[in-house]
């Protein structure tokens, strides 16, 4: 997947990603017209299907809601890379299928409007516009195999059947 990029710094929290202002809804399509507003106000108007958000340490922290990775995702960004990742965000964006990679030379050297290039079997981010490479740590394989299903939901749902 190739992906535009948007930067953002340290210790974004999920009021940033999603204001409370928003939590009152659990529409999808609401949460992601208000994606990241707090952080940047225009964002849902430059952002397309398919970029992706860099960051730097400490993603998502903050409070613990669910609101923050579904928002994105909703938006329909593709993944979401930083130094570091608040670990109840973290666990959120697995939950519901967010792919997240945590790749501290990719977060400090991709640019914003940097095109990346995503390749989950070689566990690499080609930056199209440095012509760089990084390397991220594979997820587990049942980690892997949830956001390949979608979610936990759908990961569980599969198992049962």
């Amino acid at each position: 997947m190739k992906n535009k990029c948007w930067k953002f710094g340290d210790n974004v929290n999920t009021d940033e990603i999603i204001p409370a202002r928003y939590l009152n809804t659990t529409d999808t399509s609401e949460l992601a017209k208000h994606c990241m507003e707090d952080a940047d106000p225009d964002f849902m108007k430059k952002a397309r299907a398919g970029d992706a958000i860099v960051a730097g340490e400490n993603f998502g922290c903050g409070s613990s809601r669910e609101h923050a990775p579904i928002a994105i995702k909703a938006a329909g960004i593709s993944c979401v890379i930083a130094k570091t990742f608040a670990r109840i965000f973290f666990r959120n964006a697995i939950n519901i299928g967010l792919l997240i990679f945590e790749c501290p030379e990719a977060a400090e050297e991709i640019g914003e409007g940097d095109e990346i290039e995503v390749n989950l079997a070689k566990s690499e981010i080609y930056n199209h516009t440095s012509k760089k490479s990084f390397t991220f740590e594979p997820f587990p394989q049942e980690m892997q195999e949830i956001i390949q299903s979608g979610g936990l939901m759908n990961f569980v749902k599969t198992k049962i059947e």
